[in-house]
């Protein structure tokens, strides 16, 4: 028969390997914001929030959990569901700087109840939902998108802008190499879309990407108006 001490062991180790499946391992996390004009300026519509029309800014899209072969874990636990009332003293930050652009109009919890079961769970063991929403703003607040690009004379006015000059302009401000990813307009011309940085496992610093995610723009996109 098997020791009551044997036992105790193999449960200690069941519980383990548990906690160590819900939790996910990762690497770094890609913090990914976007442009309200290139959103809205395609074939697609965009819809704003009840709350009314987003400012002219880069808005967060989310902090998603990566992995250095650039794969990603994603909808960790299932049991861990988003809850209103945990960041209910941050709503009105998330509403200015995390603002939904999805159709039909909403207050932005759907969209930000998606971002925290498909990828905040996969950071629980170090962010729990208060701290993973929270460490998102202070990112948005350290890393200006909008200025670093104006101050380098990147206008949003329809223009277009080589690609080397928008990453050089970001770089310069926050001191990291940022991947940009382009969609298209109506008329297939590549415009800004969204910028990636990576921050460290702990959600709380830059660092330069161990890999960039797939896919390519043009030499030269446009900067649309919103």
């Amino acid at each position: 028969m098997e020791s009551k001490g044997y036992i105790l062991m193999k449960l200690l180790l069941l519980m383990n390997l548990s906690v160590f499946c819900v939790s996910q391992d990762f690497d770094f996390f890609y913090f990914v914001q976007q442009w309200p004009g290139s959103y809205c300026d395609t074939q697609k519509s965009c819809c704003y929030p009840t709350t009314g029309k987003p400012a002219a800014d880069f808005g967060i899209h989310g902090l998603w959990p990566n992995y250095r072969s650039g794969s990603y874990p994603s909808n960790c636990d299932s049991s861990n569901r988003f809850q209103q009332s945990q960041i209910s003293d941050l709503t009105s930050s998330l509403q200015r700087n995390w603002p939904t652009l999805a159709c039909p109009s909403s207050s932005g919890i759907q969209f930000w109840t998606h971002e925290w079961e498909k990828h905040g769970t996969c950071s629980e063991s170090i962010l729990k939902q208060h701290d993973y929403f929270e460490a998102a703003l202070n990112l948005k607040q350290r890393a200006n998108l909008l200025q670093a690009l104006t101050s380098a004379g990147i206008q949003p006015d329809g223009g277009s802008y080589s690609l080397s000059s928008i990453k050089g302009a970001i770089k310069e401000a926050i001191g990291y190499t940022p991947f940009v990813e382009c969609n298209v307009d109506s008329s297939s011309n590549s415009q800004l879309y969204q910028v990636y940085l990576c921050v460290d496992t702990s959600g709380s610093d830059f660092i330069e990407c161990p890999v960039f995610p797939s896919g390519r723009c043009g030499s030269e996109i446009e900067f649309p108006s919103f």
